[in-house]
């Protein structure tokens, strides 16, 4: 036997490469209908080899079905290619497959008029059929084939259950009894400190070790089982787990701030919540990351002149580098370099850690300028762009105010969720803190936004955000 993760870019490549081939082969005889629908009205070859064949013909036959895959990706389809639903697959197959049609109509096709109405909606009619008719037979086919794979137990799902007292060995036969297409194996428990420990045949590891055992036994989800479901727990645990990067569920037995949110794929799937995903659905996910991706590099290239005019006004402002970098926390407890022009003089923390606060001396007066507008955070595009953060998401913090909050505010360790933000539903309703108990305070903002999180509350925050700067209201 072997876990899903050894296969899971196997399973996906799968399914990469059955669409792309029922992408293409859905074009080309629609191409085949066309022709002969057309062919009074608007095409102009004598036979259907030559329209095929004809320069157009081909590169449409070329680029269409790779925009197709770009479509098929953004619906989130391939982020997961194991344990889908069957109800879930059609969904997301069927309304890809209608933008898929709808794009393909306004790009290539809308130019086709005939005059009769009737031709043009069953030219699209026929598109959806035969696009989203291929498109599912070779997924259903890849996901029948996956199940198979499960039921023979050639495949596996690696299960290790934190907690090992009474309450861990029902979840584990709650497990064992769900979701029979997929297999789950139970590798073992792990003793919580404070627990009452069960003692019998099934391997036994102790939590210190946790990092090594997940390594070793290739764990793919950790289920969380502790005898009391207790938040600061449950969170406390979470901060060990995140740096994993390994799926954290835990049964949805008590509703707090760390269960009440559920997501449609948790009501799908297994009935545990996933602790270590935001509550937005795949599609959304890689909505918000094209996004950011494509905005970052545009801001990058179009402001480059002001990039330049910052960049010697701090260099002529005061002795230090252009570029200040710190390390931040980000997505799933890992550290990184985040980027600003520099606003404070060199050496600002000589003395230890310090938050900035009004009339800072710290500050200089191009930075005082700089923060009113928050051109300072311009280079933090390119910590999007690589993949550190996001346009929107809770603010990065470090390491060091980290371990203030936590005491505090427990809840802080769920903002791992989600990619840091350069701006966030904190900072604009908030602002900067310039203590720790103004960050508490904020990260309460961070916290509606991760329960509450959508592209529309982006565009809203967006939105919030470009008033404040237009206001010189970012200080």
């Amino acid at each position: 036997m072997k876990p899903v993760e050894v296969s899971k870019n196997a399973q996906r490549a799968k399914y990469v490469v059955s669409d792309l081939v029922a992408g293409a082969l859905a074009f080309w005889i629609f191409n085949i209908v066309r022709f002969f629908l057309l062919h009074n009205y608007e095409v102009s070859y004598a036979y259907l080899w030559n329209y095929l064949g004809s320069t157009k013909l081909v590169i449409e036959q070329c680029v269409v079905p790779v925009g197709m895959l770009g479509i098929f990706w953004l619906s989130g389809y391939y982020n997961q290619p194991f344990q889908k639903s069957r109800l879930q697959e059609f969904n997301v197959t069927f309304f890809s497959s209608i933008i898929n049609t709808v794009i393909i109509y306004l790009v290539l096709l809308i130019n086709d008029q005939t005059g009769k109405r009737i031709i043009n909606y069953e030219l699209i009619i026929i598109l959806f059929g035969l696009l989203f008719l291929l498109v599912y037979l070779g997924r259903l086919f890849i996901t029948d084939l996956a199940i198979r794979h499960f039921k023979k137990d050639q495949w596996h799902i690696n299960v290790l259950i934190l907690g090992n007292s009474k309450v861990s060995r029902k979840v584990a036969q709650q497990i064992e009894s769900t979701k029979k297409n997929y297999k789950f194996n139970v590798k073992g428990f792990v003793e919580i400190p404070g627990e009452h420990s069960v003692k019998d045949t099934m391997p036994i590891f102790e939590f210190e070790k946790l990092a090594d055992v997940c390594q070793k036994q290739q764990i793919n989800q950790v289920i969380l089982a502790p005898e009391n479901h207790d938040d600061k727990k449950v969170l406390k645990l979470l901060m060990v787990l995140f740096p994993l990067d390994i799926s954290v569920k835990i049964s949805p037995d008590t509703f707090s701030y760390v269960t009440s949110a559920i997501r449609m794929q948790d009501i799908y799937g297994d009935p545990f919540i996933d602790l270590t995903s935001p509550t937005i659905s795949e599609s959304s996910k890689n909505i918000k990351r094209s996004f950011d991706v494509a905005f970052s590099a545009i801001v990058l290239f179009l402001l480059s002149p002001l990039f330049a005019l910052l960049a010697l006004l701090v260099k002529f402002s005061s002795k230090g580098p252009v570029i200040y970098s710190q390390e931040r926390i980000g997505l799933h407890q890992k550290p990184f370099r985040i980027f600003k022009f520099r606003s404070m003089i060199e050496d600002a923390e000589r003395e230890g850690p310090k938050l900035s606060s009004d009339n800072d001396r710290r500050i200089t007066q191009v930075g005082q300028w700089m923060r009113k507008y928050r051109l300072d955070e311009l280079p933090q595009f390119w910590n999007v762009l690589k993949g550190d953060m996001s346009i929107v998401g809770p603010r990065p913090e470090r390491d060091f105010y980290i371990q203030q909050i936590i005491p505090l505010a427990p809840y802080y360790t769920l903002v791992c969720q989600v990619r840091p933000g350069i701006t966030s539903w904190g900072m604009v309703k908030y602002g900067y803190a310039s203590n720790v108990d103004q960050m508490v305070e904020r990260t309460r903002y961070d916290l509606l936004y991760l329960a509450n999180m959508s592209l529309s509350l982006d565009c809203k925050i967006l939105i919030y955000t470009v008033k404040t700067i237009l206001g010189g209201e970012g200080k």
